[in-house]
């Protein structure tokens, strides 16, 4: 992309998120993440109502009664964007592409960040962490990464979401709050790292999706690749069992990707890259 058209259009992103995160998500981000960048204070019995994700399992068993753990609010939070930048991001058919979609949903939270007078860093990654951007304030800070957003070009093509969770909780010592963006079509089991990173810090995942991914359309003999392992292959998509088939790999990474969140306990909600991300977003700080 010419520097031209790049600063085109990151002025565009830039105008339309900044907007989105002074006029829309103004004391949502904050309502909904506030108290979340904590500072250990002491133990206390636990009360009818403390989050049970508090608990203090080692004084708990000491005592042999619950016992939690008391935080005091810090002045600021931590934010860290972790980007998968895979080759399945590229996919678009129905609205625009997963990368566009993830590049404006980023740009929204780290200007909804900065409001807040909070840190924003990013981590790309692909099966590989493809780079790290610590976390900083500023108009500038949040410029430089949607510039990368745009640009970044990654060396690897495939998906290791649990490369990038292990990556985080071992980098940012601090407890923080952590966006993970992601198609989530990854092969590894990534439950554990889900758990560990989301008793480290407050997680939470966003899945970016084309609704061509659900289903497979009936258009004959098409030409397909995997755009993370590089194979071809023809297939037949006016046949049912073949369409029955991609809809069954579809229902199980849905299922996989669900089923970590509730058991690791990770706030999670799904966007397509035709629906309004804005309300997606209204709707999980509300539920939070």
């Amino acid at each position: 992309m010419e520097t031209t058209e790049l600063l085109k259009k990151v002025r565009q992103i830039e105008i339309k998120s900044r907007g989105l995160s002074r006029n829309i998500f103004a004391g949502q981000y904050h309502s909904a993440f506030k108290g979340r960048g904590m500072a250990f204070s002491e133990v206390r019995e636990y009360q009818f109502g403390d989050d049970v994700r508090d608990i203090d399992w080692n004084v708990t068993a000491r005592h042999n009664k619950p016992y939690i753990k008391v935080f005091e609010e810090e002045r600021e939070l931590t934010v860290m964007l972790l980007i998968d930048v895979s080759a399945s991001r590229n996919f678009g058919a129905v609205g625009e592409s997963k990368k566009e979609m993830m590049t404006e949903i980023a740009a929204t939270l780290a200007f909804s960040t900065i409001q807040n007078n909070d840190k924003i860093g990013v981590i790309f990654f692909s099966d590989k962490i493809e780079k790290f951007i610590p976390p900083q304030k500023g108009r500038k800070h949040v410029l430089y990464i949607i510039r990368e957003l745009i640009e970044f070009k990654p060396e690897n093509s495939s998906t290791d979401i649990s490369l990038a969770l292990e990556y985080v909780t071992n980098a940012i010592k601090k407890r923080c709050t952590l966006f993970l963006l992601s198609d989530f079509v990854d092969t590894k089991d990534y439950r554990k790292a889900l758990t560990i990173a989301n008793n480290r810090h407050d997680l939470v995942a966003l899945q970016i999706y084309d609704k061509r991914e659900r289903e497979m359309p009936n258009v004959g003999l098409i030409k397909v690749k995997d755009s993370e392992r590089g194979g071809e292959m023809w297939i037949d998509t006016s046949s049912r069992k073949v369409r029955d088939k991609y809809a069954q790999w579809w229902i199980n990474c849905q299922q996989k990707m669900v089923e970590a969140a509730l058991k690791s306990g990770v706030d999670i909600t799904s966007i397509a890259t035709d629906e309004d991300y804005v309300r997606s977003l209204m709707t999980l700080f509300e539920r939070r």
